[in-house]
């Protein structure tokens, strides 16, 4: 199976590299690397042309956003399956893309999701969150859950008929794609219980000054799918408090997750 990363970048040149450098890395053969950069005004382009015999393609012209770039990659993408990693952030091991795809093999699944770990933007060996998925049934969603978005990788056959990222929304995009993919369709989705991404505090959907711009699109995005959104959020939020708190113990470290669970669409899934 073909695996299509994506990576959208936009003045990021203090960081790109090390996204970039985790996708080569990954020990499975069969990747198709795309970064799409919205013509930077910093050196992005030039580190990213570093690594041009390794990247399959390189798109660079300016766009009206992340999730405008995101799509221009995934229409270009040529893979049986659809994967992202922003250009702040980096895959957690080698081997990442390949416990991706033995487990789309063995479990015949649509959707895959992890776990992941929100480290300093300058020190990445520093965990501030501990974001352990858990496992997902459509009751969660309409309770807030969603699993961490760049832990997702999809069928692309399944995007062809769901969608892409919905450009109106500027900072919800990822969420309302969860929220229609995990609680609209009927997919056969998987929780690997492992270690997918690092991703550094200081992104788009983590930074605390997009807060009210981010809280607005989550109403709007809730309603749009027929879930009570004040709910949702008071969900969303009350499950990330741990997040926090067990990256501050004195004794935390990231450790390797192991124990996988099979969640596939049956009558307790189905929308209500």
């Amino acid at each position: 199976m073909k695996v299509s990363i994506i990576t959208s970048c936009y003045n990021r040149e203090a960081t790109i590299r090390g996204a970039i450098e985790s996708v080569l890395e990954q020990d499975y053969p069969d990747i198709e690397y795309i970064v799409v950069d919205g013509a930077s005004k910093d050196n992005s382009l030039a580190v990213i042309n570093e690594y041009k015999n390794g990247i399959d393609t390189i798109i660079s012209e300016p766009d009206k956003g992340m999730y405008e770039a995101i799509n221009k990659g995934i229409r270009a993408a040529t893979g049986d399956i659809i994967g992202l990693i922003h250009s702040d952030d980096f895959l957690f091991s080698s081997h990442t893309i390949s416990d991706i795809v033995k487990t789309f093999e063995e479990q015949d699944a649509d959707m895959i999701y992890g776990n992941g770990v929100f480290v300093d933007y300058d020190d990445t060996n520093l965990m501030i969150r501990n974001w352990i998925s858990g496992r997902y049934s459509k009751e969660n969603v309409k309770n807030g859950w969603l699993p961490l978005h760049p832990t997702v990788y999809i069928k692309k056959e399944c995007m062809d008929k769901w969608g892409l990222y919905d450009e109106s929304y500027k900072i919800a995009a990822d969420s309302d794609l969860l929220v229609r993919y995990l609680y609209e369709a009927d997919l056969k989705v998987y929780y690997l219980n492992k270690y997918i991404v690092k991703m550094r505090m200081g992104g788009l959907s983590t930074d605390a000054g997009k807060s009210k711009l981010k809280w607005a699109e989550d109403l709007r995005m809730y309603k749009s799918h027929g879930i009570k959104p004040i709910s949702a959020l008071k969900g969303k939020i009350l499950s990330k408090i741990p997040q926090f708190i067990e990256a501050r113990l004195p004794w935390s470290e990231i450790p390797e997750a192991e124990e996988e669970s099979l969640i596939q669409p049956d009558a307790a899934n189905k929308k209500e």
